[in-house]
């Protein structure tokens, strides 16, 4: 019998995905290659997709390959042929749509942040643990944590090759809004995306350091500036925004960047920096941690490297090392390719799909839940009443435990 057998006889789970631009392209080249790199005990089906344009959603179900098309989210949540819901939308709609498919019996998957305000996330982390109780599983998109490096930094963390967690620091820098002609889309309005860059890549920096560390966050201190407080409407948009110089221009109404300092629940240091106005940074996610005993280094444009400084070698022979995250026993490692040849950015979306259908099948509540969505999500709300208040210190609500690290 070979691999398409057994394929074959494996249960199936319908998807059906409401979104289909950035992250719904990532999110469908998950759930088609998954089952063909990692030995499942469920196989993911592609039901359907969802979009508001009838002509442009089901060009896109051709090209991502969905079996079908639909038109309003409701309708794809109640097919038949659909089990679980991935929300690939704009924070605005997070809320409706998982509540919906939550309380029709469906398992989601959720995009980051979880939601643009914290009584949305609330909301929602209440509808799936009420969900959970039925056998149903919620998950949030961070999908960094997903990174064999990265899951590699958190077990050396958690077994203790750098001593206790003194300082954590990352840094997420992009610079595709620096021309202040480049258009008024989505992502620069609260009603549709709840912040900017604190939300949109922040909410990345906050969790994957809360997920290194092991602890939350019990406290911040921030800075944040829109520094292009007006852009032009882009072709289609709604008229009546404003109009300057005889220009149909509208209000940009959330951040262009953040940056913030706190300190975790040990008493640990943490700073963070959130821009999309770093010119000459495409997409640089740079994390330290170091500790009493060593530290840890990620790059993501070296995403199969994590460096590493042994504090206890004695200093004629100390400095930081290479590990080249590539061996059949790193994280995830087993279903791809031999040692050296490493992985991207969209494998972490297939090491998503694949904890996703692993925690379905065995009915465990999957990581990171939508409770912890909401703890980040009370950060972000921090940052926000921090940054209003000069920079006042602001205690975050404590949070979910954080998640055990991957087998």
């Amino acid at each position: 019998m070979d691999a398409s057998d057994n394929e074959s006889k494996r249960p199936t789970l319908g998807v059906g995905m409401v979104g289909y631009a950035f992250m719904g392209a990532a999110h469908s080249q998950a759930w088609r290659t998954v089952a063909h790199v990692f030995d499942l005990p469920l196989t993911p089906v592609m039901s359907a997709v969802c979009g508001r344009d009838p002509d442009a959603v089901r060009a896109a179900a051709d090209r991502l390959g969905w079996a079908a098309a639909e038109t309003d989210w409701r309708a794809l949540v109640a097919r038949d042929d659909v089990q679980l819901v991935d929300i690939c939308t704009p924070g605005s709609s997070h809320a409706e749509i998982a509540v919906a498919a939550l309380e029709a019996g469906k398992h989601v998957l959720c995009e980051k942040p979880l939601a643009n305000t914290v009584e949305e996330a609330e909301a929602m982390a209440e509808a799936a643990r009420a969900a959970r109780a039925r056998g149903q599983v919620a998950m949030v998109g961070f999908n960094y944590r997903r990174l064999p490096a990265l899951v590699l930094a958190r077990r050396m963390v958690e077994t203790g090759r750098i001593g206790d967690l003194r300082h954590a620091r990352v840094a997420y820098l992009q610079d595709w809004l620096t021309d202040p002609g480049f258009p008024l889309t989505w992502r620069l309005r609260r009603e549709q995306a709840g912040s900017g860059a604190l939300g949109d890549i922040g909410s990345h920096a906050i969790d994957i350091a809360q997920y290194l560390a092991g602890e939350p966050l019990a406290g911040v201190s921030a800075l944040t500036e829109t520094f292009v407080r007006e852009r032009p409407l882009p072709e289609g948009a709604v008229a009546g925004l404003s109009a300057t110089g005889g220009a149909e221009r509208g209000e940009v109404t959330v951040d262009d960047a953040a940056l913030v300092t706190g300190r975790l629940a040990s008493g640990a240091l943490a700073s963070f920096e959130a821009t999309r106005f770093a010119t000459g940074r495409k997409n640089a996610l740079h994390i330290e941690l170091n500790g009493e005993r060593g530290s840890l280094v990620f790059d993501l444009e070296r995403l199969n490297e994590l460096h590493f400084y042994d504090g206890t070698e004695p200093p004629s022979t100390a400095g930081y090392r290479r590990i080249l995250v590539t061996e059949p026993d790193h994280p995830y490692l087993e279903g791809w390719w031999p040692p050296g040849h490493g992985l991207g950015y969209e494998h972490s979306f297939v090491h998503q799909a694949r904890d996703l259908l692993l925690a379905v099948a065995a009915g465990e509540g999957p990581e990171p839940s939508f409770d912890e969505g909401l703890q980040v999500q009370r950060v972000l709300a921090a940052v926000e009443e921090s940054a209003a208040n000069d920079s006042a210190y602001t205690r975050v609500p404590p949070a979910s435990p954080v998640s055990p690290v991957p087998a």
